[in-house]
């Protein structure tokens, strides 16, 4: 006969914890779960339960989602829509981990994506079949059609004329990702099991096509821009491999040209909110120190001399902000308007049209043919794993080896009897 616990025992527990806190018991399995209320989406009030191996564990689950809820932000239910948990992820997680311009991005995805074809799915009841399906159907569906871009014009999808202008598999594989990591989020937060957005696999898109400048069109294109305003900073591009935010970000205090050296640690961006600004760069890997070739150390110094100019000439409406690059009165690059400059200039020159990025990978792409080592060249250009180099570079490292194989070909057709040709002893690490 089991005895029962005095009631004095049970109130005393009851009062451990006060009201609104929850509650927390230990269960026949032997896990800790804890119990409470907490904000839900449409302003009403949700019961959750968490789980924990330890009983200190499971209460801390509870207060960290009775704490995110008395801050205003509806933690998510398992049984509310994906269209509802996406807004929440957005606005109350993803917002204070990723940058603004990513952030937009994402939102964009949710809005023109996610919501049509998922958003009124169950976040409990979405399975990996349906994402399968959703991903299938996005892939062959007419943008156009699906978003009533021709309605206004009435021309295209509008009067019956599909045009079957399609997602990039690119673009679908981002839509994939950015499911992936608002359900991964709700793994963490104990709202879902598993994430099955990760038990979809989709086909690897292929890697953008670009074309490097060779040495020759880079040799013209270094011509033509040396009478442009901003020849240093098409200098510094094609010689270092800035990306175009860094350049546009860097300050005089980040140079030394006395030792030939400078420090990235600064990008200008133009953001939806903040218009122009200056943000840390890309990565933490993107902060490095780079030797300047002494080409950019003499256009740089020409360039501040052509800077000072200016500022005499533009007197009380120079803007001093302390940067590099600037337009002739001193304010900040628009990022675009750099992009169109920079087109103006290849049409000037002759030369094929290029994205300005893809100066960034002629600066690798002649560095690698060169026989520069990869690890150099990470270190350069700022990525964070020397991977990332290895596989955007590897149609180069093919041409490398093929040059290898011939070379090693021709040694091996050569007679013994080669006077010119001595055996030699090579030791092979």
């Amino acid at each position: 006969m089991t005895t029962p616990r005095p009631a004095s025992s049970r109130r005393s527990r009851a009062r451990a914890r006060a009201n609104g806190d929850g509650t927390v018991y230990q269960r026949k399995d032997g896990r800790w779960e804890a119990a409470g209320y907490i904000l839900a989406p449409g302003n009403t009030r949700k019961r959750i339960r968490v789980y924990g191996t330890t009983r200190k564990d499971a209460l801390a689950k509870l207060t960290e989602k009775i704490a995110t809820s008395n801050l205003g932000l509806p933690v998510a239910a398992a049984n509310i829509t994906l269209s509802a948990y996406l807004k929440y992820w957005l606005n109350g997680v993803a917002i204070r981990q990723i940058r603004e311009n990513t952030h937009t991005r994402y939102a964009a995805c949710v809005r023109l994506h996610l919501n049509p074809g998922l958003g009124a799915k169950k976040l409990a009841r979405l399975t990996a079949r349906d994402v399968r399906t959703f991903l299938d159907r996005l892939r062959l569906t007419c943008q156009c059609c699906a978003q009533g871009r021709d309605t206004d014009r009435h021309s295209c999808c509008a009067i019956g004329q599909c045009c079957n202008k399609r997602l990039s598999p690119l673009t679908v594989t981002y839509v994939h990702s950015v499911l992936k990591s608002a359900l991964e989020h709700a793994v963490r937060e104990d709202d879902l099991p598993r994430n099955v957005a990760r038990n979809v696999k989709t086909p690897a898109p292929r890697p953008r096509r670009f074309k490097p400048f060779t040495a020759s069109e880079a040799r013209q294109f270094l011509h033509a821009a040396s009478s442009d305003r901003l020849h240093a900073l098409y200098e510094l591009a094609l010689r270092t491999g800035l990306r175009k935010g860094e350049l546009l970000g860097l300050h005089w205090e980040d140079l030394d040209l006395n030792t030939g050296t400078a420090t990235i640690h600064r990008s200008l961006q133009r953001t939806r909110i903040g218009g122009l600004t200056i943000l840390h760069t890309k990565t933490r890997a993107s902060e490095r120190r780079i030797v300047l070739p002494t080409e950019c150390v003499n256009s740089l110094k020409i360039h501040r001399e052509q800077q000072e100019e200016a500022r005499r000439a533009a007197g009380t409406i120079w803007s001093d902000n302390g940067l590099v690059f600037t337009t002739p009165t001193g304010g900040p690059l628009e990022p675009a308007n750099l992009t169109r400059s920079f087109s103006r200039l290849l049409n000037g020159a002759g030369l094929r049209r290029i994205r300005f990025h893809d100066l960034r990978h002629s600066t690798a792409t002649l560095l690698l043919e060169q026989g520069i080592d990869l690890v150099i060249i990470k270190e350069l250009l700022g990525h964070a794993h020397i991977g990332v180099t290895a596989g955007v570079y590897a149609h180069v490292r093919l041409r490398l080896q093929r040059q290898a194989i011939d070379t090693l070909g021709n040694a091996l057709s050569q007679s013994d009897d080669d006077p010119d040709n001595p055996s030699v002893t090579v030791i092979v690490r």
